[in-house]
């Protein structure tokens, strides 16, 4: 337990978490305040380092602290720590992040499957039927599958980006993307096998 030291004269000292505690339950402001400045920092590195992403982090840094007061009736010390309590509320948090991502890269994936890349007015009908049978196959893909190839194709991100977006680790997005373009390339030759 960290030493709490006293931060000059004329200024009260600093309140331990019970008394912290104490006053979050009882609405007072300027202990969400000192909430926020003891533990935003820890809330804000463990958002970074599982989203990736410094302004995602500092957004959920600040729904974590909205929770905080949000919720303080709700917090009992006699199951925890206050800090326990706040990271339980950030782990939360997080996960409704990666969530949102999710959720935001099928969006993306069903719109750009929707309106696929623009036709060039002198394409050969070979080209256009290409795009035909490619597009059929690939809805034939898992959807994870699929949804890597048409990030990685036709919204142009690489693997790394993927993963981030989609909140998969980068190993899942690159098996995907290697057993999609097999099964891509299998069907493919069956369809122009004689």
């Amino acid at each position: 337990m960290p030493v709490l030291r006293h931060p000059g004269p004329g200024l009260p000292p600093p309140l331990a978490d019970d008394e912290l505690a104490r006053g979050l339950r009882e609405g007072d402001e300027d202990c969400l305040t000192e909430a926020y400045r003891r533990w935003s920092p820890m809330v804000h590195a463990l958002a970074w380092r599982c989203l990736g992403d410094a302004r995602e982090a500092e957004d959920v840094t600040q729904q974590v602290f909205l929770g905080v007061w949000r919720g303080r009736g709700g917090y009992r010390p006699d199951r925890g720590a206050l800090p326990g309590w706040i990271t339980g509320i950030a782990r939360r948090k997080i996960a409704d992040a990666l969530s949102a991502r999710t959720r935001r890269g099928e969006l993306v994936l069903s719109a750009a499957s929707r309106l696929g890349p623009a036709d060039s007015p002198g394409a050969q009908p070979e080209t256009l039927l290409d795009r035909v049978v490619v597009r059929r196959e690939l809805a034939r893909l898992p959807a994870a599958q699929r949804q890597v190839l048409c990030l990685a194709y036709y919204e142009d991100l690489t693997q790394a980006q993927i993963a981030v977006l989609t909140g998969w680790p980068l190993g899942t997005v690159k098996s995907h993307a290697r057993r999609g373009l097999r099964r891509l390339r299998s069907c493919l030759q069956q369809e122009t096998a004689p």
